[in-house]
């Protein structure tokens, strides 16, 4: 088996999928919140072993890059970046909105453009424009961005698309089975580099907003 193994933990449910070339082979899903020890990892091991493989057949690593939740993308992020080395693979990110919609159950998306929004905190959304093809597949996904939670219904309004997302029009969440669906026409996954990838976690971390309060300047890189 060629095998990908995707993963994304943008939002409080982390999921994992194993995927033979496009073929969804196994899932996971786990509560990232509320949780006394890290969960995410043996949901990974749980996927493999559920597929037959090990961390050692993973030719391919595709993970979740937000926007989201700074902790959860992080430990998503570390688990990712330690496969892909250890395994020797490549790493290629993807748009935790692209698996939004990508990762639906099947018919539940139909040919269309779908304002993706998920919580910002503070009253702000994450925003983007996913566009889904006649045929089925996801043609375009925006750039997410911030923007105030009571202008997303307008802005749905404005470009012609259905609400997704978390207590949405359409109630979704990111679901890393997503991958199997993202050709290449959407330009959701991107190959990036081992060491210097970060995801997009939309805004600082609260820790850093403080430090910066507090000392009137950038928190130093290093």
């Amino acid at each position: 088996m060629a095998i990908v193994l995707a993963l994304d933990a943008a939002l409080p449910v982390g999921t994992v999928a194993v995927l033979d070339g496009a073929r969804l082979v196994a899932e996971r899903a786990v509560a990232m919140k509320g949780a006394h020890e890290e969960r995410l990892f043996p949901a990974v091991l749980a996927a493999l072993a559920d597929a037959g493989a090990t961390p050692r057949d993973v030719a391919r690593v595709v993970c979740g890059a937000g926007p989201g939740s700074f902790t959860s993308l992080r430990i998503a992020a570390s688990i990712a970046k330690g496969l892909a080395t250890g395994a020797g693979a490549t790493l290629a990110a993807v748009s935790s909105h692209a698996l939004v919609i990508a990762g639906a159950p099947a018919g539940a998306v139909p040919a269309g453009r779908y304002l993706v929004a998920t919580d910002a905190l503070r009253g702000e959304c994450f925003a983007s424009l996913v566009v889904v093809a006649a045929d089925g597949t996801i043609s375009e996904v925006g750039v997410a961005r911030r923007t105030s939670a009571g202008a997303v219904p307008a802005a749905a309004q404005a470009c012609g698309a259905r609400l997704a997302g978390p207590g949405r029009e359409l109630d979704l969440a990111p679901h890393a089975r997503g991958v199997a669906r993202l050709g290449p026409l959407s330009g959701a996954i991107v190959d990036v580099d081992l060491d210097a990838w970060e995801p997009d976690y939309g805004r600082l971390a609260e820790a850093q907003v403080k430090w910066e309060a507090v000392h009137g300047r950038p928190l130093p890189a290093s």
